[in-house]
């Protein structure tokens, strides 16, 4: 029997944060080395890890999430090994290096706790998606887990000069640096999301990337994880 399961045992780390499988995070925690990751996540640990939900020290930035996209957060500190999942859902992670990117709250998995982060909203966008969008930015050298139905197409928008248009429901990030503004669109409402009346698209121009999701249910927009 463990000849058979030999294959899905863990590798040796080579990296901070690395994939086991298509939909499972692997994080290498170190004394010092805290993680911002999504309360409930967790699906396994080896070592000595502490949890502690909705900290105080983030508490009020993420409490804007509650009103509408994403989810509260956990700290995660301690040696070992986590290991983290979102209900099967794919898993992308991304080493950044003095850079940013803004994720679409419910889809941000985890985060080195050191990393500049901030609850954003989307601007132009208001007036047509009622509230408007709210969105995670993460910036710094470090890493950052993200969470995908499904493999995800990442689009470069300084290939040319026309704009890059967006279903709302299956954005998953972007570059903060891109214009952003919404279009709204009658005749394609039958060929755009899952709506019957308007549809609405994000357009995106300047240089940087857009990355989208092979999904367009907006469930999870307005669920708030606990």
């Amino acid at each position: 029997m463990m000849q058979q399961l030999a294959g899905y045992a863990p590798t040796p780390m080579a990296a901070r944060m690395e994939n086991h499988g298509r939909t499972m995070l692997k994080v290498a925690m170190a004394s010092g080395q805290d993680l911002y990751a999504r309360t409930g996540s967790m699906v396994s640990y080896e070592g000595f890890i502490q949890y502690e939900p909705n900290p105080p020290a983030v508490r009020q930035i993420a409490s804007q999430w509650v009103t509408g996209e994403g989810a509260p957060i956990m700290k995660c500190s301690g040696d070992g090994l986590l290991y983290l999942a979102d209900y099967g859902a794919d898993v992308v992670v991304i080493n950044l290096n003095n850079d940013s990117l803004s994720v679409n709250g419910t889809n941000l998995l985890a985060f080195d706790a050191h990393l500049q982060w901030g609850v954003e909203k989307v601007k132009g966008m208001a007036k047509f998606a009622g509230q408007g969008l709210w969105n995670v930015e993460v910036a710094g050298t470090g890493w950052v887990a993200i969470t995908s139905r499904g493999t995800p197409l990442v689009v470069d928008c300084g290939r040319g000069e026309d704009e890059t248009y967006v279903d709302p429901d299956a954005l998953l990030a972007w570059s903060p640096n891109l214009k952003v503004k919404g279009k709204r669109s009658f005749k394609a409402s039958s060929l755009v999301g899952r709506g019957s009346g308007e549809a609405y698209q994000m357009a995106f121009s300047g240089q940087g990337i857009v990355v989208v999701q092979p999904s367009e249910d907006s469930s999870d927009r307005l669920r708030v994880r606990g």
